[in-house]
């Protein structure tokens, strides 16, 4: 019994008695560990999922992407989609150039199919060198199929998705015209599910009205020649209505389209790990709280503070490794399955066309394998350090339960970790990403909980000494609330589990419906018109081809349409490693640009022009992305020599988070010299029907190339979409209300048989079962209720943070505050619900326990 505390700290004996301390914990509460576990599993999986969802995509449209860049050194490329050929034979002249490549790349649209066919058209010839992946393969017999005028080679995806073969005649639409064309054969290599039609260029060309037209030219070096020099002194020469890119830049392209997506998703899904740490926490917390008087024992028979304080925390390392690796077989698993059944983009749309599968990611597994197990340990470390500094003799006795808790109650931690989110949310963001705003939401969080114990002594300490509150609780609520005031550190972990879990599903739900009423706000305010007309280019693409002049003629003169407002959407390129910008041409009044735009700030008035200045209305994004501000003069690629144009406003856009720019029709025609039209705003003659109207539209020569959609229809498939992208949000909702009823019924559970005691004392002095049952649903209620309410706070303040600070830095959009407070009500009845039954039966156990033993010591 005396022991030295040293020597015994050396003995082979020391790691039996921690084998057999982990096996007893085990043994004797399983349910909680089990509890603990599946919350690091969920937490990890969820995020495992997300990130080999999101790597498998973004990796395969990469190489995608990078496929059809072939071996090229260098592209050049219009600012403007189309460009005239006669930057081909200059570029094939330029001293250090060995072989250049022309390309005409545009979406087709092909009847029945919803999503465009992307159509490449190259020279053969010089395509064997450059792109030899993309060579045709016709036929044995048929050698110079990839140079007819009626033939397409399709890739293998695209040929499965079209239900065609080889001889078959595919009719494909560019603009409003129809092409009949056969298809003579596959290509030399595609990536899975590529969708890819190539033909030979000048039949491009020729067949969907693109003569003359190139959309880039690739370029192979000669041997020797300094890239990066090269590239400089030609963009100089070419000027701002040319691009040189580099494959490198693609890749840019691509990850800054969806990184905002992939970063959003990712630190969501950790939110779930997050509460998953809490509840661990709660888990480690109240079990040394329950076996301080046997770790005070072994203190006495010579365990060192080092190795209790290890043992405790490899109890919260062995919960976090066993639900880390859970988690990664779950994550896989899940991954593997969102992957076959929803698509490779969670409903974000930024990987089209493309088939990824999920593959082992060593270093992603490891991250969040050591992320499991570093949440479980960080979760452990408080309660850890409580039990290793707590002296023996005063935790041998009964009753000190609640003073080894009493260092929760200290405010000033709590205290920083709010300020300090206070001022991260000021901050600009870093690397193109809102990490200074997710930083303040998890300190806003740590700190929120932190706070609990201090704000639990005051709420419930003011209530027991209120005579009003005691004259109508009667017994048993009054016995409820002097045991939360004089047990406020217990108390602070069981409302704890319901703060969090509640707190989060607040901040979540009021930054999508914030999200979803103003996206349905904007969608209203734009469609203004009573039918909608676009030329059907298959998918967003709109530059394959429009309605000509005297189509536009056509519409304008049927009888039933009272004006037809027509309109040009294309794209242009500010910068070749960020994604197109669109430019919107349309009728707008530059007196009163709100009538057709949700502008979100100042507006330029037309006298502050300057005669002959050319005004343009931009969205947030561009304010974010190039620095655009009002009254600027920018300087845009449009037209041959490019064009100065003042910023008059800025416009809400929620549709293109790279940037959009509106200018009026006239202006973009009178500078581009293109005079077809995408888009149609149509007005009916009061009387008419609609439906009489798209009959006639219908029945013009080019009708079948047109879609038509009415306003209502329009707004539902938006807000699908919406929801669609938001569906993991609306998963991670569920499971912080699942991990949050965890949290109580593991905290209840604890808590129960840790005051057999005290329950036995009360049977002593004739408290019926009865009795302390309503005592713990009196408990259970008055812990949720408070936590509902301080989870509903310190929601709303993530809340702000996320709809004012992390969604305008990360999509560069604003948005009006809502708040569904018939959502939140809902689930914060159940929760309340949920959290007494589950404290009644939690604590069935406990009073079932014969009262003569609960009050008897153990020694």
């Amino acid at each position: 019994m005396s022991a030295d505390p040293v020597q015994l700290s050396r003995r082979p004996g020391s790691r039996v008695l921690a084998r057999w301390l982990l096996g007893a914990e085990w043994r004797s509460h399983r349910g909680r560990a089990l509890v603990a576990i599946a919350t690091i599993a969920l937490g990890v999986a969820l995020g495992y999922a997300v990130q080999l969802i999101n790597s498998a995509a973004f990796n395969e449209f990469s190489a995608a992407a990078r496929s059809l860049s072939g071996q090229a050194d260098l592209q050049v490329r219009g600012a403007q989609p189309f460009v005239d050929e006669s930057v081909y034979p200059r570029l094939s002249n330029e001293p250090g150039v060995a072989l250049a490549s022309p390309v005409l790349a545009f979406d087709i649209a092909v009847p029945g199919h919803r999503d465009a066919l992307p159509l490449l058209g190259i020279d053969v010839f010089n395509a064997r060198r450059i792109t030899p992946d993309l060579i045709g393969v016709p036929a044995a017999n048929r050698p110079f199929d990839t140079l007819a005028s009626d033939t397409v080679f399709l890739s293998t995806a695209a040929q499965q998705w079209l239900n065609v073969k080889t001889g078959d005649r595919l009719i494909v639409r560019s603009g409003t015209s129809s092409v009949s064309l056969r298809v003579a054969g596959g290509l030399v290599r595609t990536r899975p599910g590529q969708r890819l039609a190539v033909m030979d260029i000048a039949t491009a060309q020729w067949r969907c009205g693109k003569l003359g037209k190139l959309s880039r030219v690739d370029l192979q070096l000669e041997r020797g020649v300094d890239r990066q020099r090269f590239k400089r002194d030609l963009q100089a020469r070419l000027g701002n209505a040319w691009i040189v890119t580099e494959t490198r830049d693609t890749e840019s392209r691509t990850d800054r389209l969806s990184r905002a997506y992939r970063i959003n998703m990712n630190v969501l899904a950790l939110v779930a790990l997050f509460t998953g740490a809490f509840l661990v926490f709660s888990t480690q917390a109240l079990s040394v709280v329950r076996r301080r008087s046997q770790f005070a024992l072994l203190r006495v028979l010579g365990l060192t503070r080092a190795q209790l304080l290890r043992q405790i925390l490899l109890e919260g390392a062995l919960l976090g490794l066993l639900g880390s690796l859970c988690g990664l077989a779950l994550g896989y698993a899940m991954a593997s399955g969102a992957l076959r059944f929803f698509g490779s983009d969670l409903g974000g749309g930024y990987f089209p066309g493309v088939q990824p599968r999920v593959g082992f990611e060593p270093l992603a597994s490891a991250v969040f394998l050591l992320l499991g197990v570093a949440v479980s340990v960080l979760g452990s470390v408080t309660p850890a350090l409580d039990a290793a500094r707590a002296r023996p003799a005063t935790a041998l006795k009964a009753g000190a339960e609640e003073a080894a808790l009493a260092r929760l109650a200290t405010p000033w931690p709590a205290l920083v970790c709010l300020l300090a989110a206070g001022v991260l949310t000021q901050m600009p963001p870093w690397f193109d990403a809102p990490i200074a705003g997710y930083l303040a939401v998890a300190l806003l969080l740590v700190g929120g909980i932190a706070l609990m114990p201090r704000v639990t002594a005051l709420i419930f300490g003011a209530a027991s000494r209120a005579r009003v509150i005691r004259r109508r609780a009667g017994a048993t609520g009054t016995l409820a609330i002097a045991r939360l005031a004089n047990a406020p550190g217990q108390a602070a972990i069981a409302m704890g589990g319901v703060l969090s879990s509640f707190a989060l599903i607040v901040a979540m739900a009021i930054m999508v419906a914030s999200f979803r009423v103003s996206v349905d706000a904007w969608v209203t305010h734009l469609l203004s018109a009573d039918l909608y007309v676009r030329v059907a280019s298959g998918g967003n693409s709109s530059d394959a081809g429009g309605l000509r002049p005297d189509e536009q003629a056509q519409i304008a003169a049927l009888p039933g349409i009272q004006t037809a407002a027509f309109a040009r959407i294309t794209h242009l390129t500010l910068d070749p490693a960020r994604p197109d910008v669109a430019l919107l041409a349309r009728e707008i009044d530059a007196a009163d640009p709100a009538a057709n735009l949700q502008m979100s700030g100042a507006v330029l008035a037309p006298t502050a022009l300057h005669a002959g200045e050319i005004p343009v209305w931009v969205s947030e994004a561009m304010v974010d992305l190039y620095g655009y501000r009002l009254g600027q003069r920018v300087r845009l690629p449009l037209g041959e020599q490019g064009q100065v144009f003042v910023m008059a406003g800025v416009w809400r856009d929620y549709a293109r988070q790279s940037g959009a720019i509106q200018m009026r029709l006239a202006d973009y025609r009178r500078l581009s010299g293109d005079l077809t039209a995408t888009d149609v705003a149509v007005t009916i003659a009061p009387g008419v029907d609609v439906e009489r109207v798209v009959g006639e539209l219908r029945a013009l020569p080019f009708g079948a190339s047109l879609d038509l959609s009415q306003p209502g229809e329009i707004r539902a498939r938006t807000l699908v979409i919406f929801d669609r992208s938001f569906a993991v949000t609306y998963l991670l909702e569920a499971v912080a209300i699942v991990i949050g009823l965890f949290g109580v019924a593991a905290t209840f559970s604890a808590q129960t048989l840790a005051r057999t005691r005290e329950f036995g004392m009360l049977r002593h002095v004739g408290a019926t079962r009865a009795q302390i049952l309503a005592i713990l649903a009196s408990e259970g209620g008055l812990l949720t209720a408070c936590g509902i309410v301080l989870g509903f706070v310190l929601g709303f303040a993530i809340s702000l943070i996320l709809v004012f600070v992390v969604n305008p830095q990360s999509f560069h959009w604003s948005m009006s505050l809502h708040v569904p407070w018939l959502a939140l009500g809902t689930v914060a009845l159940v929760m309340l619900i949920l959290s007494c039954s589950t404290a009644v039966v939690a604590g069935r156990g406990a009073v079932s326990v014969d009262a003569v033993r609960a009050v008897k010591e153990d020694w």
